[in-house]
């Protein structure tokens, strides 16, 4: 039996260690449980979490808050072995960043959109219908928010950068404005959603904002939490909501993904 090494990860890790389990590969796990003390030496596939490290140093363990140093598990790889991460690479190693392919990331941007709205049902006093939305970024994400928000009746502008989107967005049916001209206007949006993982939106333009709930779907922010505290607007910030608020359907992606990587390479 093919052996697989799971490190780290939160629910949706477990997912993917039953599945695989289900699918005949014997499975090791590291930092998933408390006390598990699997190896990688002999395996044929090493899976990383989603997001692998948020530090760049260690293996992303909320489950377990073990500090496992990606140094030391790359030291113990060979270039013969399949190695699975989330938006990091391994050098020199038969690495594949999974994070990146379309295949994932796209179904991984349905929970996501199902989260940012849920938080903005939760956060408001109003209905989402006939609410005024700007989704900033037409991207992975971008694209299926918008079309959930859109659907539930909302009226939905969607700022892009690409000509090709903003065709798209026109033949859609949306109203679009460009990405780059955004601290230029009024903000005149009832809500806010990034997906756009540099600051597209200036303290400046906060402060002239109308909306009420900005939400941050990005890693690194497109958008100043506190100047929007400041300009009295209310601001989450909500990476990572696959899973949060589906961590069963995540996982599920996510094996998926992980299991035809594997019986590709095999």
């Amino acid at each position: 039996m093919k052996k697989i090494t799971v490190i780290g990860g939160d629910d949706r890790l477990k997912v993917v260690e039953r599945e695989l389990t289900a699918s005949n590969y014997a499975v090791d796990t590291i930092g998933l449980y408390e006390n598990d003390c699997g190896s990688v030496e002999d395996s044929i596939a090493v899976v990383f979490p989603v997001p692998t490290t948020k530090d760049k140093k260690t293996v992303y363990t909320p489950l377990t808050h073990r500090r496992i140093l990606l140094s030391d598990i790359a030291d113990r790889l060979s270039r013969n072995q399949l190695v699975l991460c989330c938006n990091y690479r391994f050098e020199n190693l038969n690495c594949i960043d999974y994070g990146a392919l379309d295949s994932y990331s796209l179904l991984n941007a349905v929970p996501t959109a199902e989260g940012a709205i849920k938080l903005a049902i939760e956060n408001t006093p109003y209905t989402l219908w006939q609410s005024r939305v700007l989704v900033v970024g037409y991207g992975r994400v971008g694209k299926i928010l918008a079309d959930r928000l859109k659907a539930m009746g909302c009226k939905v502008t969607v700022s892009a950068r690409k000509p090709a989107d903003f065709a798209l967005l026109d033949a859609l049916g949306f109203n679009s404005v460009n990405t780059g001209n955004l601290n230029f206007g009024n903000l005149d949006y009832d809500i806010i959603f990034n997906t756009v993982d540099v600051k597209v939106i200036s303290d400046t333009a906060l402060k002239g904002s109308g909306s009420s709930l900005l939400i941050d779907l990005s890693s690194k922010g497109g958008f100043s939490i506190d100047a929007a505290t400041d300009a009295g607007i209310k601001a989450i910030k909500a990476p990572g909501l696959p899973g949060i608020v589906a961590p069963q359907t995540a996982g599920n992606i996510l094996s998926k993904t992980i299991t035809e990587l594997i019986n590709s390479y095999n």
